[in-house]
């Protein structure tokens, strides 16, 4: 049966690796709308290419610009926030792939959901913003909502090995990112290059820093607190630098189940997509012989002290979430305009949390509320930050 895809966020990373899935299997999927950021040339080639009935990009003017160059396709070109809601929540889509970058994609991914669509959810953020609204919004909509992140896609996976009841915690696997065994003498001197270096993932330049500092961690702690329905205490993270294991899952009998491949995210975008079906040839094979070596370790809190927040603010519970993960979107934006250093970073973070009362949300507005207040006391501290420096 085909299945027909709407992609929020096609010209990034996940975007491109699940158009890649769906060139590869024209029998089962079909692309009927696509939205991206500013990358009008990509936009384009993805539209000849894959011919969706719609297509939005952020800015007007180069929403007018694509209307041109694409005029001799039947495709309609929509801009800004109502041309990305419209996209997720596409009549003809069947599924939904959110992998907007950041707090963007909550409103378009919540569209989806109330046009019924089923999610492959590749946007941390909008759990960490809105994990209580979104979640209860599937529920009523009977929305079936499918994790992309590799270590949620591998948590999903073991799961399916024995009743949820049976559970004892969940264990999510890090790489450590290429700074895990530096100094905190040494990350006081990272560079903007040295930390757009990940040693086994190819990814978005935002969540290649967050992966640096274990923000990246943290926010899938939260992300896995609510699609899981496990509590904070419940959830461990272990650094594992050879990214084969992609997390585990330990049973009250002892048994610990892991999923396990090489670093490719076409392999959780494709068992999205197919789930329960799994398709061949996705992904490259794993010769465990080759590798040889699997090691693990505890996370230095001390050191990363960013997962340290994730697990606070999750305690903390209510608007908290939301603020830290917004206070990082700005702290990430300044450290990738070398404007602030890498270790300004948690400073933020911490300093922003520590302004912060949490509230309870009652409805996305509320959510975006407290993402735009926790974005202002940011820009306020960074200010602050720079003085210093």
């Amino acid at each position: 049966m085909m299945k027909r895809i709407s992609i929020l966020g096609s010209t990034g990373s996940i975007g491109t690796s699940t158009l890649a899935v769906a060139e590869q299997f024209p029998d089962r999927f079909s692309v009927v709308a696509i939205a991206g950021g500013n990358n009008s040339e990509l936009l384009e080639s993805q539209i000849r290419k894959f011919r969706p009935a719609l297509a939005a990009i952020a800015g007007e003017q180069a929403a007018g610009e694509l209307r041109k160059r694409c005029r001799d396709l039947p495709v309609r070109i929509l801009s800004g926030v109502e041309g990305m809601i419209q996209v997720a929540a596409a009549e003809n889509a069947d599924i939904t792939v959110s992998s907007i970058v950041g707090t963007a994609g909550l409103v378009p991914t919540m569209a989806a959901i109330q046009a019924g669509k089923d999610i492959a959810l590749a946007n941390k953020e909008v759990l960490v913003t809105a994990g209580e609204l979104v979640m209860a919004e599937c529920r009523k909509r009977n929305v079936k909502l499918f994790p992309v992140d590799s270590e949620h896609s591998a948590i999903f996976q073991c799961l399916h090995s024995g009743e949820r009841g049976d559970v004892r915690r969940l264990i999510l696997t890090a790489s450590g990112g290429p700074f895990r065994n530096h100094t905190k003498k040494d990350l006081a001197k990272v560079t903007l290059a040295q930390a757009l270096k990940h040693p086994n993932w190819n990814m978005g330049r935002k969540i290649t820093i967050d992966s640096a500092t274990l923000m990246n961690k943290g926010l899938e702690v939260i992300e896995a607190h609510w699609l899981f329905g496990m509590g904070p205490e419940q959830i461990n993270v272990l650094v594992h630098p050879q990214s084969i294991v992609h997390s585990l899952v330990e049973y009250q009998d002892g048994s610990v189940v892991a999923q396990l491949g090489m670093p490719d995210m076409k392999g959780p975008i494709a068992y999205a997509l197919s789930y329960p079906d799994r398709l061949p040839d996705v992904s490259p094979g794993l010769d465990l012989a080759s590798i040889a070596t699997l090691t693990f370790q505890e996370p230095d809190r001390d050191l990363f002290p960013c997962l340290g927040f994730a697990y606070d603010a999750l305690r903390a519970g209510g608007s908290m979430p939301a603020v830290l993960s917004a206070a990082n979107e700005v702290a990430v934006k300044y450290f990738l305009e070398e404007k602030i250093g890498f270790m300004d970073i948690p400073r933020v973070l911490s300093a922003a949390m520590d302004a912060h009362t949490p509230v309870s949300f009652k409805s996305v507005d509320e959510a975006l509320k407290a993402d735009l207040w926790a974005r202002h006391e940011a820009e306020k501290i960074i200010t602050t930050v720079k003085r210093k420096a």
